[in-house]
């Protein structure tokens, strides 16, 4: 996989691009119309035919990437909630009530993930394994070092890319993990650990001139240093964990066993990557990164403890003191983030492409990119291709017979649906892919102004989408590293 290419909807809508649930409505509020003028009752066909119209105007037209009917819905449920006060999280220990160290105390969609205590693996200690209890997914989170694509030529980020698609193809051949969220974070860099290495290596006989300049300079590189943070987190089924895990024990610690030979897998093709071996979080490496993701500016707290052999934190400590979910911008702990979705324009992407929505614009901004995959089962792969080819060389059909004018977006679609599936057929992983993409700032700047800035980053060279009513699910999507950023579209508009 040199390049990533021939991005498609997820879903081929039935008739002229609707779903089978849109073209059911639509046909429904149209049948009394159509019965009342065979009938020649014209007046109840007149009286109906507004109805009509508004129905199938809800069921059809797009608002921010939402059906009408959903926005609206969306929009109701966000207003009662914030109407009501719903939209403000306050933790246990800010309220003052008591909370056990170990319990994690989460907001808004984080709640359905239970963290828990898996079985020791190798010299890391016990890994925190997250258990979606909505999904009922297992996973597991790392920590990357990687030294990024910034500095590297063509041919290496095709090197790059290829790696990526054998990582997945060796996914799609285990049948165990399928889904891989990999988060990545330019936040601000207090200068902690570096402070402190200076304090540890500083020479006392510099003349007065010499450090004057040395500090003068670490103030000034310091005040627009960034730190960036990689991790990644694997997840599988509980219906694919379920009968390994009952070798291994049964409960927490047979799924850890279950899922612990994909992660150790995964080491091998994160190195042809370029990647050093992930570091497998415990409950305290979970923490930190939860709590640095809620509050950037706690990363020198936790560098301090770190430094004092304090330990690490606390799962309780792991949320945000307070949190506040308006119509556009999601407020946690005197931070501010907006967060968009990104939506590939087709065009092929060389390996490094989303690496300009990670570059922050002012000193203080945090960026945070989010790319989860889901490898499909190659069963399931086959037939997906199947029906696509044959839904778009069918509609290229029809309209060529009929008269209509078959564009080159048709053919296109043709086209790329047949390349999808000889790639398919040829041992190729079929991915489901979603990209989040947010910048955070302190609450009391401008966020609209760096939310703009977010937005033309994006679109000169995707197409982004603002995640409105729903900026704190959309918030963890992009730089909560726990796997939450795909679900089942199954049932929706």
């Amino acid at each position: 996989m040199t390049a990533a290419a021939d991005f498609r909807k997820e879903r081929l809508g039935w008739v002229f691009g609707l779903s089978a649930v849109q073209l059911a409505v639509c046909t429904a509020a149209w049948v009394p119309v159509v019965g009342a003028m065979s009938a020649q009752k014209y007046r109840f066909a007149l009286m109906w035919l507004p109805i009509a119209v508004l129905i199938v105007l809800l069921a059809t037209v797009p608002i921010k990437g939402r059906v009408a009917v959903t926005w609206l819905t969306h929009w109701v449920r966000h207003t009662t909630g914030t109407a009501a006060g719903w939209s403000t999280w306050e933790s246990k220990a800010a309220g003052g009530f008591p909370v056990s160290p170990q319990d994690p105390d989460l907001p808004g969609v984080l709640t359905r993930l239970q963290l828990l205590d898996g079985p020791i693996l190798g010299e890391g200690g016990r890994v925190c394994l997250t258990h979606d209890t909505v999904d009922d997914r297992w996973g597991a989170t790392a920590r990357l070092t990687f030294s990024g694509v910034g500095l590297i030529s063509t041919a290496e980020c095709t090197v790059l890319g290829e790696a990526m698609g054998a990582l997945a193809v060796g996914l799609n051949a285990s049948r165990r993990v399928n889904r891989l969220s990999l988060y990545l974070r330019t936040v601000p860099d207090d200068g902690t650990r570096y402070a402190a290495y200076r304090q540890n290596h500083r020479v006392a006989d510099v003349p007065d001139l010499v450090a004057t300049s040395a500090e003068q300079m670490s103030r000034m590189t310091g005040a627009a240093s960034v730190l960036t943070e990689a991790f990644l987190h694997v997840s599988a089924t509980e219906s694919t964990l379920a009968a390994r895990a009952k070798d291994g024990g049964g409960g927490v610690a047979g799924r850890g066993y279950a899922l612990y030979p994909s992660l150790t897998g995964l080491t091998e093709p994160l190195a042809a990557m370029g990647v050093d071996a992930p570091q497998w979080l415990t409950g305290e490496g979970i923490a930190e990164a939860l709590r640095t993701g809620f509050c950037p500016a706690d990363a020198g707290a936790v560098a301090r403890r770190h430094l004092a052999d304090e330990g690490g934190l606390p799962l309780a400590a792991a949320g945000p003191n307070r949190a506040v979910n308006s119509e556009r911008v999601y407020l946690h702990d005197g931070y501010a983030t907006v967060t968009y979705t990104v939506m590939m324009s087709g065009l092929s992407l060389p390996f490094g492409a989303l690496a300009p929505l990670m570059t922050v614009r002012t000193a203080g901004e945090r960026r945070c990119v989010a790319v989860h995959f889901e490898v499909i089962d190659a069963r399931k792969a086959r037939s997906i291709a199947k029906r696509e080819r044959q839904h778009t060389t069918g509609m290229r059909t029809f309209k060529h017979s009929k008269g209509f004018g078959v564009t080159a977006e048709d053919t296109e679609a043709m086209h790329s649906a047949q390349r999808q599936e000889t790639a398919v057929a040829s041992g190729h992983a079929l991915l489901r892919a979603a990209v989040a993409v947010s910048t955070t700032v302190p609450a009391d700047w401008k966020v609209e102004e760096h939310a703009d800035g977010l937005h033309n980053d994006i679109v000169a060279r995707f197409v982004p989408l603002r995640q409105d009513l729903v900026q704190d699910s959309a918030f963890v999507a992009a730089a909560i590293p726990l796997g939450v950023g795909l679900h089942n579209v199954r049932g929706e508009f």
